[in-house]
Formats: structure tokens, sequence, C-alpha cells
């Protein structure tokens, strides 16, 4: 049971040079799981005959019994049904038609991305498809194209079956039909009989013979009807009509199943109001025959399938609906235009957008009815003259095809108002083309090229109202002769002047341009909206000061010196100011009453703000004048009281100091205040109290050195941010009722003081950063509901020794949600990756989700490590890298997906004296930035729409639909990503890459998403790193300002630290054992206490640990993510000190551990390693199976449902966790016997957030070496646990299939961590002497 059946062979009769082979094996749908490695697969002769040509590869063909998606997660994963997995041998050459013959086949099938079926042409080859697939994904080694097309993890994104696989669920909506007890009328006349009943489309069908549709059929309309149960029978149904003549029908059901089934299905169909059958996604070739009985059919939508145009039940079979009004056969690979459907003479609506049209055919004239067409996404470039005879045309879709002008045909198409033409090749327009099309108002032009806007002739266009130039390549434009123009999209050209009619000028949006001046005239005095920014402008044109009607005016990202005074003394209706990032010195006098809203000054040189500005604009609810040069604020009212309804206020980046706190207390309505990084000493008490709405308070990187207590006063407060600052005692926040965040991290706490029970609304608290706080076991039991706790791990080091110095990086990470639920950025980072100090870090954005972030978090490492063991060339081990890890995604990369950023660290060659370099590769929208010399060098390139015009033609070329907020499908605004497999061929994984060589005027390495280099520029987040150093402290810094300046998405940051010369190498000379002793440090309070007779049980629970050595700063150790210093422990016998060694000269290997002599009898502990903890997992998939209820608890693990971030030292192998004493220093140290290492009782630590798992009894030798964990052993899964690979599963299936729960993360480990110490023995101590010497 539970065992597959043997390999068996069988040789099918060659084909001219080729042959097949195939084999077969019952595998799991998923085909992961328990599939064989490609290596056990096939015997010696099958991999000879693949070497011989890489046109020769493996189809997988699966059976067709199942559901083709099979369940993602959960209990029942377990038990679905198995399919049969063929893996046929064929040629690139191989077509359809020769395997069917091969295999006696009726056909084959093709699923792209977990999605539709589509029936294969016999002339189709199943092995070039795959080829040409992972060519397009961006593989370009045609010896690993044929690698990876045997790979089983393939079938996520391109399966082949061998039969139409059966989708009950399809099924169910598409046709219902049995034998049951069928009754007609309410009357008694009618007895009971046995009929075939068919439940398609909007019809309920009776035979009149039972088991045959012979004879007459009784068909029931049920648009409008009604569908009850019948109380007097079990499971009876009565069907009715509607309308006067309605007719009834009582259908007996044999089972619940089936009774519940025929219930909901026609309960839909009766709810409609008019007859419409939805068959989208149906993977449909024909229509069903029994959907020809509904003639009350209106409304047909086939979209999205693979329709034939001839044969039974094809397109061709249409005109049989004869009221059909709406068609929509959409995305059906068509080819050409079905002609059938111009004999449909009653349509007012047909679809046939994305069909790989060229032309259309003059019986499109004969739909006299038709009122809305849309050929969107097609190859059109001319239109038929017989399409200008649909008088009742009003709505024509012409958007990305290959138009090259405006069809002449659209002057008869009088009932047309809009002319949608983006996205085709228009590259000049002539307005008078436009002139003549008189019932045009609406034109939208967008991402076509467009070059020039002619205006040969005076001849006014009064008749265009709405005009979109969006993304287009215009460097000038003047509409002064289209006087009625109301809205104008110009945004994203290259405009440096613009000249408009301002007669009834309503919106203007002329962003991203270079203008210098705008000319509208005469004054648009209905104008309300204007976004001039991006743009650069050194003053405000003046005809702006009297537009009287202006709402919202956006300025920011210019270069204004100064603002008109008219412009808020005159203004009436001035709702929204935007006046950020430019060069303001001042802000003039307000109007009494200005009902300003909104105003942002951030990134101006202001010094001070106008007196009366409180009390003057009484209806402002936003300010942000942060990143100034303010000294202080106005006072809220003229008198005691206010009438403020200030709500959000944002301050930071000032030179405030505490007495602007005073001034604050008249803003009673102020639900957010960020102050942080400013000179504040103190937050007086008093003031505090009074803002009673208070929700959110950021008051980080101040000299703050406590939070007055009054802070309890602010009931309402969910959010307290004050990290970077002096702060000693533990504020009492943690009586406030919704309190959710609170981040104390990089200050000097030393202990907290609690209540008896916590808020149950706290979910993050962040303590890390603080040297000296410690925490009882009490107190973690007081934590242990909070989702995410991030503290420091803690270690008792020598006077004068920190490991951190002797690595050439350091890195520090933070993350917040800002007004998200959830954190869907995840950020990798190893300072200590692989052997010579190379360093890996990367930064993962999901966008919407977080499953996708969490997956590449836990696999890319590995999967570099990976890769570079097959290659040394940059953009090889990358590209695969990015190109493997999509794949690996599975069935969550079907539809989600990520923008995904990768550093990686390594010397650029192998000899050990040679210099570094940094290799950089991204999709998406994170970036890397580069710090050399004090200014910022760009490495990643932004894989948006909007930001490379390269990527905007490969999508059009494409044939994808991109929306008006440049969004491919409106899906997403990438056009590189890991996952959303279903966007391919628009949406691409392959990478990025560049390599940069790392020198001395190299100092750090910025990495961030798309919301923080959104809000904070190059130069500001290199200025702002130079100002704090710390790694830790310069991340928080980051996110923090990005949030001060507007940011309200998640934001990942990360900033590595780069000391690359031979004036920093951190090498000691050697020392003998005897100088090196010394007394040993006592240990703090720890969760669990340790015996007595154990001196080097040193804790390594969360947050506990011995103090940090006066060389290693709070700061240093701070990191979120690693940055950490090394534990060392008395030893109980003669032992020295192990070398110091630096990256640029590291100590010589044995059998992948660190050691530090040439001898290589000795018994060398593992040196530590820097390893990251993990990215913030939320709790709603943290359970991978390894901490349910039925595992039996680890002894010196507290699984309290909650997660605990720590900051942890890994040895190369594992740290032991031992009940008592030891009895020799040998057990607290791998042991190395007969040339074979082995561990006792021993604890993996994650690299990745510091979770557990006991790996008790285990050899070395058992366990696989992790890359991403960097020299640990075990598999690490989802969760960031490490196991041994026997025990583990694919990556992907584990995090799907694991039971949803919201909490499971193990925590810290409640016992202490023995210190890393090389032991000599007494033997080898006077040769070790001679040596050091």
């Amino acid at each position: 049971q539970g065992v597959s059946p043997p390999w068996f062979l069988v040789l099918l009769f060659p084909i001219g040079e080729r042959a097949l082979w195939t084999r077969c094996r019952n595998m799991k749908r998923n085909g992961s799981r328990s599939c064989a490695t490609r290596r056990t697969r096939f015997g010696s002769r099958e991999r000879d005959w693949l070497k011989g040509d890489t046109q020769r590869g493996c189809v997988c063909l699966y059976g067709g019994a199942v559901d083709p998606q099979p369940p993602a997660s959960g209990p029942q994963a377990s038990s679905t049904p198995q399919t049969d997995l063929q893996l046929v041998l064929c040629s690139t050459s191989t077509s359809v038609e020769e395997l069917c013959a091969q295999r006696n086949g009726q056909g084959l099938y093709v699923q792209l991305h977990g999605d539709l079926v589509r029936r294969l042409d016999p002339s189709e080859r199943p092995l070039q498809m795959v080829y040409d697939y992972l060519t397009s994904m961006g593989y370009a080694d045609p010896v690993r194209v044929q690698d990876e097309a045997a790979n089983s993890d393939l079938s996520c994104m391109i399966r082949f079956y061998s039969e139409r696989p059966v989708n009950a669920d399809q099924q169910e909506r598409t046709l219902l039909k049995g034998v049951f007890s069928v009754r007609k009328g309410k009357t008694q006349l009618h007895k009971w009989a046995e009929r075939q009943v068919i439940l398609c489309g909007t019809c309920l069908i009776v035979a009149s013979v039972k088991d045959s549709l012979a004879g007459k059929m009784h068909i029931l309309p049920l648009v409008g009807g009604k569908v009850e149960e019948v109380k007097r029978r079990q499971h009876c149904l009565m069907f009715s009509s509607a309308g006067s003549q309605a007719q009834t029908y009582f259908v007996n059901f044999d089972t619940l199943a089936d009774y519940q089934r025929w219930h909901r299905q026609a309960s839909k169909v009766v709810s409609q109001t008019v007859s419409v059958v939805d068959l989208s996604c149906y993977s449909l070739e024909t229509v069903p025959e029994y959907l020809f009985y509904c003639q009350d059919l209106t409304h047909l939508n086939l979209r999205h399938n693979f329709m034939r145009l001839q044969g039974p039940g094809s397109l061709l079979n249409l005109p049989r609906f004869s009221q059909l009004k709406s068609l929509n056969i959409s995305h059906n690979r068509l080819g050409v235009f079905p002609e059938c459907v111009g004999e449909i003479l009653s349509l007012t609506e047909l679809n046939l957008s994305c069909n790989n049209l060229h032309t259309i055919p003059v019986q499109i004239g004969n739909l006299q009815s038709l009122q809305t067409l849309c050929l969107d996404g097609n190859h059109l470039s001319s239109l038929p003259e017989e399409l200008g005879d649909l008088s009742q045309l009003n709505s024509l879709g012409l958007s990305f095809n290959n138009f090259s002008h405006v069809p002449t045909v659209l002057e008869k198409l009088c009932a047309v108002d809009k002319l949608a033409m983006a996205g085709n090749r228009v590259e000049s327009l002539e307005l008078s083309t436009l002139a003549r099309m008189i019932h045009l108002r609406n034109i939208d032009l967008r991402l076509n090229g467009l070059r020039c806007v002619k205006c040969e002739t005076p001849e006014p266009v009064s008749h265009v109202t709405q005009l979109d130039l969006r993304d287009n390549c215009l460097d000038s434009l003047d509409l002064s002769t289209v006087c009625n123009l109301e809205t104008l999209h110009c945004q994203r050209n290259q405009l440096g002047s613009l000249t408009l009619s301002g007669f009834s000028l309503r919106m203007l949006h002329a962003g991203s341009n270079r203008l210098t001046t705008v000319n509208v005239y005469p004054v648009p005095n209905q104008l309300t909206h204007m976004d001039l920014s991006q743009n650069l402008l050194e003053y405000l044109p003046a005809w702006v000061c009297d537009c009287r009607k202006i709402e919202i005016l956006d300025l920011q990202h210019n270069l204004l010196f100064e603002l008109p005074s008219r412009l808020l003394l005159n203004s009436l209706s001035l709702r929204k100011l935007l006046t950020g990032n430019n060069r303001l010195q001042r802000v003039p006098d307000l109007l009494d009453h200005i009902p300003l809203e909104a105003l942002d000054l951030q990134h101006n040189k202001l010094s001070e703000l106008p007196e009366g500005l409180f009390y003057k604009a009484l209806n402002l609810k936003y300010l942000n004048v942060s990143a100034n040069a303010l000294e202080s604020i106005p006072p809220s009212s003229q008198s005691e009281e206010s009438l403020s309804t200030l709500q959000e206020l944002y301050l930071t980046g000032n030179n405030l100091n505490e007495n602007c706190g005073a001034l604050l207390v008249g803003h009673q309505n102020l639900r957010i205040l960020h102050i942080a990084y400013n000179q504040l000493l103190s937050f007086p008490a008093s003031k505090l109290s009074k803002l009673e709405l208070l929700e959110e308070l950021n008051l980080s990187g101040n000299k703050l050195k406590t939070i007055p207590s009054t802070v309890s006063s602010c009931k309402r407060l969910h959010t307290l941010i004050a990290h970077s600052n002096q702060i000693t005692v533990f504020p009492e926040i943690l009586n406030l009722p919704e309190i959710k965040l609170v981040d104390l991290s990089c200050n000097e706490l030393t202990e907290i003081q609690l209540p008896d029970s916590l808020p149950a609304t706290l979910q993050e608290l962040d303590l890390t950063g603080n040297s000296s706080l410690t925490l009882e076991h009490k107190t973690l039991n007081l934590f242990s509901h909070i989702t995410t706790l991030k503290l420091d791990q803690k270690s008792a080091a020598m006077p004068g020794d920190s490991l951190g110095s002797s690595t050439l990086w350091k890195h520090g990470y933070s993350e917040m949600r800002g007004q998200r639920n959830k954190l869907c950025v995840s950020v990798l980072a190893v300072d200590r990756f692989g052997d010579g100090g190379e360093g890996c870090y990367g930064i993962f954005d999901g966008d919407r989700n977080e499953e996708v972030p969490r997956l590449l978090q836990c696999t890319m490492g590995d999967v570099l490590c990976e890769e570079l063991q097959h290659s040394c060339v940059d953009t090889v081990y990358m590209c695969n890298t990015f190109l493997t890890s999509h794949r690996k995604l599975g069935m969550a990369g079907q539809k989600l997906g990520a923008s995904a950023l990768l550093c990686y660290i390594h010397r650029e060659t192998s000899e050990p004296g040679s210099g570094f370099s940094l290799t950089v590769a991204n999709v998406g929208t994170c970036q890397a930035i580069l710090c050399r010399d004090g200014r910022p060098v760009q490495l990643s390139k932004v894989f948006s729409l909007e930001n490379s015009t390269e990527e905007m033609e490969r999508v059009k070329v494409n044939k994808a639909i991109i929306t008006e907020d440049n969004k491919v499908s409106g899906v997403t605004c990438c056009s590189r990503l890991l996952g959303c497999s279903y966007l391919s061929p628009w949406v691409l994984p392959k990478p990025w890459v560049c390599t940069e060589p790392l020198c001395a005027k190299d100092e750090f390495l910025i990495l961030g998403n798309r919301a923080l280099f959104e809000r904070v520029s190059y130069q500001e987040a290199v200025y702002t790193v130079q100002a704090v150093r710390d790694p830790h402290a310069a991340a928080k810094k980051l996110c923090s300002l990005a949030q001060s300046y507007g940011c309200k998405d998640n934001i990942g940051a990360a900033v590595v630290s780069l000391r690359v010369s031979e004036d920093s190498c951190t090498c000691e000379p050697p020392v003998l054992n005897d100088e090196l002793r010394g007394p040993t440090p006592a240990p703090v309070p720890v969760s669990v206490t340790p015996c007595p007779s154990d001196p080097g049980n040193i804790s390594s629970s969360s947050g506990i640990g011995t103090e940090f050595s006066s060389e290693t700063s709070a700061s240093e150790v701070g990191s979120e993510a690693g940055s950490t210093a090394s534990d060392e422990h008395p030893s109980s016998g003669p032992a020295s000190r192990p070398e110091r060694r630096c990256s640029l000269h590291p100590a010589p290997a044995l059998c992948g551990i660190m050691v530090q002599g040439p001898a290589p009898t000795r018994t060398h502990p593992g040196v530590f390693q820097r390893q990251p903890s993990s990215a913030t997992f939320s709790s709603n998939q943290s359970d991978n199976g390894l901490d349910s209820d039925d595992e039996a608890p680890l002894e010196g693990v507290i699984s309290n449902g909650s997660k605990l971030e720590v900051e942890v030292d890994i040895h190369c192998c594992a740290f032991q966790l031992r009940p008592g004493a030891p009895e020799s220093p040998k057990e607290l140290n791998l042991e190395n016997r007969n040339g074979k290492m082995r561990r006792q009782n021993s604890v993996v630590v994650s690299a990745t957030n510091g979770c557990l798992l006991a790996v008790c009894g285990r050899e070395n030798g058992d366990l696989k070496k992790s890359p991403s964990t960097s020299s640990l052993f075990g598999k690490k899964l989802s969760n960031g646990s490490v196991v041994a690979p026997e025990d583990s599963h694919n990556i992907i299936e584990v995090a799907l299939e694991a039971p949803k729960k919201k909490s499971g993360y193990f925590t810290a480990p409640a016992q202490q961590d023995p210190e890393d110490q090389l032991i000599v023995p007494p033997g080898l101590e006077q040769e070790v002497r001679e040596q050091l010497k």
C-alpha cells in the first residue's frame, strides 16, 4: 500500500531516425512529491539517447480522469485520487498525430497555467511547444532547456493530457441531466413517470420517452419563473415558467446531492431578468447541443474558450438562436472573422476581441441592428467600407490593433461618439481629420507612439470634448483650435510646451513631462482639477490665480521658488494644494475661511509657516510639512478655544523641539501625528493627554528618554512608533484597549513593567536594538499571543571581542505594513553565503499577496547556491535562479506573483586574494542602490509599463490589453514578475542582471520596494544612511520617512554596510591561549534556568542572553535579520581562542566548516555564522504541519501559537540543548571521529525566522546542506524550519497543503546556547603554540 509499481519499459516502433519510449507510473497529481528524480526515471539507454541531441526530450502525459486543477491545500489533498503519468521520449519534430498513432490515442490536450484545456491540432508538436515556452521565459542554453522540459514541476505551467480532463463542477454549471420521476401540472390528473430531464441554459427539458431523447421534447423556460421545494415529498422540486400561461413540472430526485445540485443551478436561472447564458472560461470547443432548445436566449457569453468554426455545435450553428441580441466570443483564437455571425440579424452587441483577426469581412454590413462592436486586441489595419452602413452603431472598440491612421469609414458612423484607438501605431494626428468627424466627442489615442499633432488649417474642432494622449512621444502640443475641450490627459510625454483653449476646460492632467510653462487662453473659469506635477516649472502661470473654481492643484516635483500671493488670497474653491518637492522658502498668507482641506508642503526649504494657517483654514484636515527646516509651528487659534479640524499632521524631518508640544494641544481632532527625526528632548505630559482622539503616533529619531505616562489617555491609539531614541522605561501603553503595533527598537530599554494581562489587539511588538533589555520568563509568557514579536538574540562575548567586525558586510532591514492588514514584503539576508565571505540579499514584494514573497524568501537562496554549481557566468546563474524560482512556485505562482530583487556579493575570481563584485538581478519594481563615494548608483531596472518603453512595446506586440491605469489586463503594472504565469507571454520572469565590481569607495547597498523609492529619492536615501550609519537604524529610518511622506502601502528596506579594501582587514594577530583567559561573564536572567553545573549553557531564547561587550553597540546587533554578535562560552579545559579572520583572508575550510588551523586531525567546533531572521510573516499561513497537535513538544521550544522573531547566531552545523551538565567538553562540540561528523540532541536554527526544529540522534551524513541557511544541514520549509531531507517535501506543496491557521510559529528555544570555541586536545597544545608563534 502506498508503494508505486516498478518501472517498465515499452519500446515503440521507430519513426524515421527517431524512436519513442514510454515509461508509465502511477503518481500523485502534482507529480513532484512522490516523483522520482530525473536520473532515476530513465535508464542509461534512455539518458544516452537524450544526450545525443538537444532536440530530444521528454513529454509528460497526464490522464484525464481527474480534475485538472487539484486542491491546493487542506487535509483532503493527501487523499485525492491518482492519475497515470506517462513519460514519452520524443523529439521536437514529433507531432501529435505521430504520438497518438503510437499510443492508439484519440488526441492530446494542453493546459497552460492551470487554466483552460485546449485540444491540440494533429500537426502541433508537444515537445517543441515546451521548448518554445521555456525559451520565451528566458532560458537560452539548449541543454538547460532540454533538462527543464523533463522537470515535473513544469506541469504547473504547461501540462499535456492524453484525454480531456473531467471537471465535475464545470459540467454541473454547463449541463445537468438524469432520469427522474416527473409529473406535469399542479393537479393530480397527471401521474408520475420516469423521464429524461435536462437543465441546460435557461430551460428545463423533459423528454417524452424514458431513457431516450427521441420524440417530442417538452421545453420549460425558467427565466423569471420559480423553483420551489415540495415539502410533501422528499427531494422534490417544482419548476414553473413565467407568464399567464405558466407551466409546471414536479421532479423527484433520488438523492439529496442531486436535489441540492439542481436546486442551486435552477435558482440562478429563475433569478435572471433576461435570458442570459454564461459559458465563458469552460474550455469549450462546441456549443452544448441542448442549448439550442433555449429559443428565448438573448445573451450568450462564450468568452475565453476554443470554439470551432466548422462542425456540429460550432459557431456555424449560432444563427439557430433567433432572438440572440448579445454575443461575446472574445479570446477564442479564431484567426478569422466567423462570417456566420453576419446572419444573426438580431444582434445589437458583438465582441470579437483578442481573436488574432487580420480582416473584417463585408458581411459585417448585414448587422443593421448592431450598436456595439468590440474589435480590440487583434491585428487589424483597415476596416471595410460596409461598416459605414451600420447606422445604429454607437460604440466601436479598435484599441490595440495595427492602425497607422484613423479609419476614414468613421466619417460615416454618425452615431459613434468615442474613438477608442489606444495602443495602435498612429504616429501623426491631423486635427483636420477629426474636424470632419463631427460626431466624435471622446478621442482615446494613448500608447500610440504619437509624435505630432498637426493643425494645418485654422478651422476649429468644436465637437471634441475629451482627449487622451497619455504615454506618447509628443514634445509640443498646441490644441488652441479645439475650442470646447473639457478634459485633457497628456501625462508621460516629452512636452516642453502646451497651449490650450480655456473656454470649456475643466480638467487638465499634464504630469511627468518637461513643461516650463503652460499657455491657456482665455482664463479657464470652469477649471476644477489641474495636475502639473513632475515638470520643470519655475513659476506658476499667472492665469492659474484667476481660476475661480479650481479645487485640486497638484504642483509636486517642480522647481517652484514661490507661490503667488493671489493663489491663496483669491481662491474661494481650492480644497487640495500639493506643492511638495519644490524649492519654496515661504508660504503666502491665506484668505480667511479658505476652504482648503489638504495641504502638502513637504521637501521644500520652509523655515516657518503662515501665522494664521490653522485659524484661517478651518477646514484643513491634512497637513504635511516634512523635510523642511521648521523650528516651530503656528498656533491653532488666536484664543484658548480652538476650532481646528486637523486630523493628520506630518512634521518629520524638521528642527522642532519640545516647545511645539504646547502648540499641538489645540488640534484635539488629531488622529495621526508624525513628528519623527526632530530635536525633541521630551514631550510635555500634560499636552499629550489632551490628544484623546490620537490613533497613530510616530516619535522616532528624536532624543526622548521617556514617553509620558499620559499616553494612556489616548484610548484610541493603535500605533506607537518611537524607535531610535534614548528611551529607558517602557511606556504605559499596554493598557490601551486598541493598541496594535508598538515599535521601541534601537533604544536603551532595560526592563518592561507589564500589567497582569495584555490587550488582545496587540499584534506586533519590536524591541530589537535594546542591548540592556532583559526579559523574564513571565514576560515572555505574557507576550505569547502576539503575532509578531521581534527581539534581539544576545550572546556572551569576551571583552573587546565582536565577531560582527570580522565580516565585510553587515545588514539591517525594516518592514512596515502601512494601512494594510497584512505584510506582503519579505527580505532575504545572509551575511555569510557560501565560502569566502560572500553575501546574499534580496527583497520580494507581492503587492497584495503574501504567499509568493514568503516562498521566494525561503527558496531563492537555495536555488542560487544550486545554480552556482552549474555556471560561473553571472548572467547565466542569476537568470536561471529567477527562472527556476518561478517554476518552483508551482500552483501558487499561477495566479499570484511578486517583484523580486536578489543581490549576490562574490569574489571576482576563484582565487582567495581576488576582489569582490556585486551581481544584482531583478524583476518588477524592487530596486537596489549602491552608494559609491557618496553618490547613488542604480543597479536595477524598473520593469513597469510606465518606466520602460521597450517593455511597453513588447507587451503591445503580444496584444495585451493595457488598461487606463497602465496595468496588463488590469492586473499589474509590471511587465516582469516571478509568478503570475497566467499572464504569459505578456509578463515574464526573465530578470535584468547587472554586475558591478566593488571598490573602497563603495559604502553601502540599499534595497527597497516600489513604495519606498516612490517617496524617497535615491539621493535622499543615500544621505539618510550616511547620517545614521548603523544598517538597522538606517533601514528603520528609511521606512519611517516613506510613511511620513505619505506612503500608505507596505514598505520594505534593507541596508547592507560594505567594507571592501585591504585597509579594512579585520584579521587578528595570533595570540597564545594563556593571554585569552579572563573572568567569565555572568549570565543574565534567562527564560529557562540552566543547571548550575553547566557553565557553558548560555541562553539562546528570544531576547535573552548575556550582556554585550562594550565594543558591540545596540544598533550593531539590533538588526531584524541577523546582525548579531558571536557567542563564546568558557571551556572546561585548556583551549585556544579561535583566531578571528576577515572575509578577505578566510581560514581554511574542512568538510565545509571554517576552521582555524591547518591540521585536519584536530577537533574543531563550527564557527558561528551570521544569519538573518525571517521577514515578518503574517500568521494566516504559519502552519506547515510541523507544529500540529499530534507532534510531540520539543524540549526547550515554546510553541505558543504566535511568531517570535529572533536574532540568532548559528553554528555551521548545530548547537546542542542539554538538560543537564555535559560529561566532557566534547559533548559541547561537533565531533570528528573516523572522518565522520555527528551531532547529538541538536537543534537547527533557521536562517529565516529563528524557528526551531529538534533533530535528535541524526548523523550529519544523513542531513543535506541547505545553501540558503549558509552551511546549515537540513531542508528549510516555508515557515523557516529546517528538517532533514527525508522528512521534507517539496517546499511549494508543503506551503500550499498546510492547514490554514492564524498562528502556530515556533518561538525561540527556552534553553541556553553553548558558546563557540576551539577546543585543543592536550596532546596537540604544544604544536598549536608553535604554529601560532
